[in-house]
């Protein structure tokens, strides 16, 4: 669980999440889910912040069943497609879901 105080302190990267969800065209569930995955998941340092909100807008389409690739999530939050496959699973699975098997 987060604080309003979390969004606040991370509005920038929230901003980032609904940039590129506008680039990937994603609906508004997508974009909820992909900040409260994100907020739930903050690293501490600023450095991971990309790749985890990355992987968070990655998970949050599979959620809500808007699913795009790791690569086109990956260039529209400018990260690199590997840190989007390194966290999603690990996302999904501390916010209770059982990732895919593929």
């Amino acid at each position: 669980m987060y604080s309003a105080r979390d969004r606040v302190e991370n509005e920038p990267w929230l901003t980032q999440i609904e940039r590129a969800a506008d680039r990937l065209d994603l609906g508004s569930e997508a974009r909820s889910v992909a900040a409260d995955l994100f907020l739930s998941e903050v690293p501490e340092t600023d450095r991971s912040k990309s790749a985890i909100a990355a992987a968070s807008l990655y998970a949050g389409a599979l959620i809500a069943g808007e699913e795009r690739s790791q690569s086109r999530v990956a260039d529209a939050m400018d990260v690199s497609r590997l840190s989007v496959q390194q966290h999603w699973k690990p996302i999904l699975e501390t916010a209770g879901f059982r990732p895919p098997s593929w």
